[in-house]
């Protein structure tokens, strides 16, 4: 197999994968920065004591979860346009990453809050702390230790969803591959060579994910 294996074509498209690996990385952690702070402010909702804002925060949390991120991508990209709110496709990929993948971390999060033994909570209702310094000081220093690693493995779901970008012709590593087909028709080549980018990303978080478990144990002894 290597011997039809054209290693010099994958050098010439390097550049390509290069600038296409760093649009992954850019557009996947504007998309990680952005779920984040949804995940955090629709968990907020769903778990306060507003009924309005927590039904909300649920129903956003229950349409994203079922339904796919490809009908979403589509609708964004060109639904949108047909009701007049016109965006770049960064915009919309980075819009459709940050929705999808904070519905998952709003739940995420809420399950690491709800883990807290609720004598905690309790306890510093008693000592007369109020609703924001319970959460600083006692619930989520906690929360984080639980939420961390699941946090880490939706980071790494929402980089490889970010090839389904490809589909609205952002520059990102699948589309390399499949400029590199249909330029040279060698899918081997060209997708291989994405997929090996996207090891190395993977490897990179999965490392991160391992560090950070190490740093919380090395904290709470």
């Amino acid at each position: 197999m290597l011997e039809t294996f054209n290693f010099r074509v994958i050098l010439e498209y390097m550049p390509l994968f290069l600038r296409c690996f760093w649009a992954t990385l850019w557009l996947s952690g504007a998309g990680l920065l952005g779920a984040l702070v949804v995940g955090t402010l629709a968990c907020g909702m769903r778990i306060g004591r507003f009924t309005l804002l927590s039904w909300a925060a649920g129903a956003y949390i229950e349409s994203i979860r079922s339904t796919p991120l490809l009908v979403q991508l589509f609708f964004f990209y060109f639904g949108l346009p047909s009701l007049g709110i016109r965006m770049s496709e960064a915009a919309t990929g980075i819009l459709a990453l940050t929705l999808n993948s904070g519905a998952y971390m709003a739940e995420i999060i809420r399950a690491g809050i709800q883990s807290i033994p609720h004598g905690q909570v309790e306890a510093a209702v008693s000592s007369g702390l109020n609703y924001l310094q319970r959460m600083r000081h006692i619930i989520l220093p906690q929360a984080i230790g639980v939420t961390l690693p699941p946090l880490l493995g939706q980071a790494i779901v929402l980089v490889k969803d970010s090839a389904l970008l490809s589909l609205i012709s952002l520059p990102e590593l699948t589309r390399a591959g499949q400029i590199m087909t249909s330029e040279r028709f060698m899918p081997a080549e060209g997708f291989l060579t994405s997929a090996l980018f996207y090891l190395l990303i993977y490897y990179s978080l999965k490392a991160l994910t391992h560090w950070s478990q190490k740093r919380l144990i090395y904290m709470q002894t």
